[in-house]
Order: C-alpha cells, then structure tokens, then sequence
C-alpha cells in the first residue's frame, strides 16, 4: 500500500513540475507562411507582448535597427526570387530587421540568417533595403504578428503596422 502511494505522489509531483514548465514563454517562437509572388514565403519569429508598455518610440527606439521580435533575428525565407517594393530579392533564408519611422520605415533583408538580436548586424549584408509607410492602427496588436498575404506581408504590434508588396 505504501508502495501506491508513493507512486501516486511521484506521479502527481511530476504532473505538477511539467505543468509549471509548460506555460507559454514571454516571446514565443512563432511562424507565418504563405505564398506571395508566386513563392513560399516563411516568416519565424519569436512574439514579445506589449503588456502596458509604449512599443514605439520607447521600447523600440524610432530610427534605430530593431531584429523585429525578440531573441534571435527574424528570419524571411522564400523559395524562389521575389521582387519587393519592385526591388529583387533573391530566393534564399534572410535575417529581417526594421529601421521604424514615424511616416517610413525601412525593411532589411540582411544575407547572415541566424544572428542573435541586432547586436551583431552589419549593413555591408544586407541584400536588400525598401522604404514602406508606417500607418497607425484602430485595433491593438498585444503580440507582434507578421502575416503572409498574396500580394506581400505585413507586420503590427502595439497600434502599428508596416507593409511590403511582394511580386514576381
């Protein structure tokens, strides 16, 4: 008997330790893809939460290189050449980084994929840079989200958004 119930309280202690390690992290790895440009296109990204904070301007500074998430660069891959905002961009797995404006922003397409944040960043990589508008949102975006669409991808946070247009 006290064999069972030994076994029942491991049991429930490991039940207990899994579940308190099984709770979402404070920027989840997330991943958006679609085809735009006649082309897969992937997105990975971890998603910070906004909870209370002033995104723009603030926590992310406006004019400055931003990996656009949090921990690792976000990554922008595409299966075959693609032209955004009318400038190519060779098929191929990029880091993504956003220069945020008030009025523009600037996105990059840099050739080394796997950095960690914007600390080691070198603008002689990048393989493309575009100008898009920043718009304001009515809807509050508490997570960073990219979406893939048909004609290109967009990113909001907070009440901002950048979109690009992807052809072929």
């Amino acid at each position: 008997m006290n064999l069972k119930k030994s076994l029942f309280a491991f049991a429930l202690m490991a039940f207990v330790a899994f579940s308190a390690t099984a709770q979402e992290k404070a920027s989840p790895a997330r991943t958006s893809e679609g085809t735009a440009g006649g082309s897969k296109i992937t997105i990975n990204y971890s998603s910070p939460a906004v909870k209370g904070r002033t995104i723009w301007g603030d926590l992310v500074p406006l004019g400055q290189v931003w990996r656009a998430g949090a921990d690792d660069a976000t990554t922008f891959t595409t299966e075959k050449d693609i032209m955004v905002e009318g400038k190519k961009l060779p098929a191929g797995t990029y880091s993504f980084f956003i220069i945020p404006g008030e009025y523009e922003s600037t996105l990059i397409f840099n050739k080394v994929a796997k950095q960690w944040g914007a600390y080691t960043y070198d603008a002689k990589e990048d393989a493309l840079r575009v100008s898009v508008p920043s718009a304001q949102t009515s809807t509050m975006e508490e997570r960073l989200v990219y979406e893939v669409k048909s004609d290109g991808f967009e990113v909001r946070w907070e009440y901002g958004k950048a979109a690009a247009k992807i052809g072929s």
